[in-house]
């Protein structure tokens, strides 16, 4: 069985976290299994390095920019981070740590809760705002 749902539970490598359908609209996210407190490491988010002069010219949405010479290309299905969407209210936030992008909770995250982070102004507007933004925030940008 070569289902979606089959492949997506192929990437669970950290027992911390579920990958499941998410809020209507915005396809999967991702869960804790267990509470997170504030400070603690979530994921980094991985992927191939390319000059971002080539990722501005693909149609992926799992694009990280790092800076003005390169972007994580993050589609590859390991990257369980691409699965954290976009939050207003987010309870995650990225850090670079030279070009690494690591994830870290800005909140305590109960068991059961979806992860977030500001995907940022640039992304929400080309990606998000068409469309309206789907996240369970009381405010949206």
């Amino acid at each position: 069985m070569t289902s979606r749902k089959a492949s997506v539970k192929k990437t669970q490598a950290d027992p911390r976290f579920v990958v499941r359908k998410a809020a209507s609209g915005s396809g999967h996210g991702l869960f804790a299994t267990v509470p997170i407190k504030k400070g603690d490491f979530i994921l980094e988010y991985t992927g191939k390095k390319i000059p971002t002069d080539v990722a501005d010219a693909l149609t992926t949405r799992y694009l990280f920019h790092i800076n003005d010479t390169w972007t994580i290309d993050g589609s590859p299905r390991s990257n369980v981070a691409r699965y954290i969407n976009h939050g207003c209210d987010p309870n995650c936030e990225v850090e670079m740590d030279g070009e690494r992008l690591m994830i870290y909770a800005i909140k305590n995250i109960a068991k059961g809760e979806e992860l977030s982070f500001d995907y940022g102004a640039e992304y929400y507007d080309e990606f998000i705002k068409p469309g309206g933004c789907k996240c369970m925030a009381k405010t949206h940008r």
